[in-house]
């Protein structure tokens, strides 16, 4: 029989003694607290011979923990008052604190998925304006979260294959581009003029993905280089076209490019006020799953994943380690194409400068958080889209300053990249290695 470790044990404890702590004042809060701590103790408990899927959720889960907790004890003591206060009355200084991060991380939760109260109210009303208002702090995080998985995934399947490719912010530029000019200058009924929009923002960011995957095969440059070099590049482009007429409305002086046609606008999931998250958001967990089965259920995932493990392996197999790799940049940039083409058709409706704010290099955290799994990816997506929307909510609510969360999100990667540190932390065993960072193919010839 397996023994709960003492950190475990830690946890529960812990656990037990906030919930008490807050059960006065939020009961069902302090409860759900108290669940939360105790099943993330059990999945630590568990050990390598456990069921698969806990074991892959172990890390993560524990990393994305510590993350929240490091930043409690930064928020507690970044605060002046708690200098001040502490040699009066520690006990009471302390409670506080305490309840001043738990305010902090509800009204977090409060800006991102909602009151339940208020939405439970706003249905039992009917009227379609408080719904949407009860709705909207999911519908934003839903919202933030459909570019997300797209670049998420693209950078998965590179890391999958072996490729580092840091290149996804560029490549979801060139596909907001690309379906930007098509949505202006097509003419189409809807849908069709919807889907040449997103295919060629598809092609875009395929195309962008594709020239450092033909160097990389071709002349052996290396794509960390060659992606961050496009991502440039693209940016660059992009200003200059909308600096002139191909974009840029008649009489326009500013970098802001025409609205796209209304037939190539993508609807909206929910016909209600400030709803926002559109049909990208299906579009988006739809590739998830076809990138789950490209992945792990053809002969080219096969592939893909072969040349990513041992690309001299794959080699001396019969498997073409430059075509892998060219192709395996080409779906890369779509995905993250296609991320640009559905927030400039779904979000904006227009394109600017500020069309992406760090979708692409988030997605390098969100591939490493997800394990380069499509699922990993999307829940991932999930986590970070949830940051994006509840921050602001945060700020205004407690005054917690919004730089905390990129404060967190960086803690999270902090721990997921050193998944030895958090083993050692929770005592946690566990059969599968870290994902190692991909090494470039040796000889890759097409």
């Amino acid at each position: 029989m397996n023994r709960l470790p003492g950190v475990s044990v830690t946890w529960i404890i812990l656990g037990v003694l906030l919930a008490a702590i807050l059960f006065a004042k939020q009961f069902w809060i302090g409860l759900g607290l108290l669940a939360v701590v105790t099943a993330i103790a059990l999945v630590a408990n568990r050990t390598a011979r456990g069921a698969h899927l806990t074991g892959r959720l172990k890390l993560p889960i524990l990393a994305i923990l510590s993350a929240f907790l490091v930043g409690g004890i930064v928020l507690i003591f970044s605060d002046f008052e708690f200098y001040a206060r502490l040699s009066v009355d520690p006990g009471g200084t302390i409670i506080a604190s305490l309840g001043r991060v738990w305010d902090a991380y509800g009204a977090l939760l409060k800006g991102a998925f909602g009151d339940p109260a208020r939405i439970s109210a706003a249905i039992s009303s009917g009227e379609a304006s408080k719904i949407g208002t009860a709705l909207r702090p999911i519908s934003e995080t839903l919202l933030a979260t459909t570019p997300l998985i797209l670049t998420g995934l693209g950078v998965a399947v590179a890391f999958r294959s072996g490729v580092f490719n840091i290149g996804a912010e560029g490549q979801l530029k060139v596909g907001a581009i690309c379906a930007v000019w098509v949505g202006i200058w097509l003419d189409l009924p809807f849908p069709l003029h919807t889907l040449a929009a997103l295919v060629a923002g598809i092609a875009g960011g395929a195309l962008w993905g594709f020239i450092p995957g033909i160097l990389k095969a071709r002349t052996g440059a290396h794509e960390v280089i060659t992606t961050i070099m496009l991502n440039a590049i693209a940016q660059q482009v992009m200003l200059a076209l909308l600096l002139t007429p191909i974009l840029q409305p008649p009489g326009g002086s500013t970098p802001i490019s025409m609205p796209v046609q209304d037939s190539a606008v993508l609807p909206t999931l929910l016909a209600l006020p400030k709803i926002r998250v559109h049909w990208g958001l299906v579009i988006a967990l739809i590739m998830a799953a076809w990138t789950s089965w490209l992945m792990f259920r053809t002969t080219r995932g096969f592939e893909f994943r072969a040349a990513g493990l041992n690309p001299r392996a794959a080699g001396y197999a019969g498997m073409r380690a430059g075509r892998t790799i060219v192709l395996a940049m080409v779906v890369s940039g779509g995905l993250a194409g296609l991320a640009g083409s559905v927030e400039v058709l779904g979000t904006t409706h227009y394109l600017s400068p500020t069309i992406s704010p760090g979708y692409g290099w988030d997605a390098i955290s969100l591939a490493l958080l997800g394990g380069t799994r499509p699922g990993g990816v999307v829940v991932a997506a999930l986590l970070f889209g949830a940051l994006r929307a509840g921050g602001p909510n945060m700020q205004l609510d407690t005054g917690v300053p919004i730089d905390l969360l990129a404060f967190i999100s960086a803690l999270v990667i902090m721990f997921v990249a050193a998944p030895r540190l958090v083993r050692e932390l929770y005592r946690v065993r566990v059969a599968s290695k870290a994902p190692k960072t991909p090494l470039p193919a040796e000889g890759a010839t097409l």
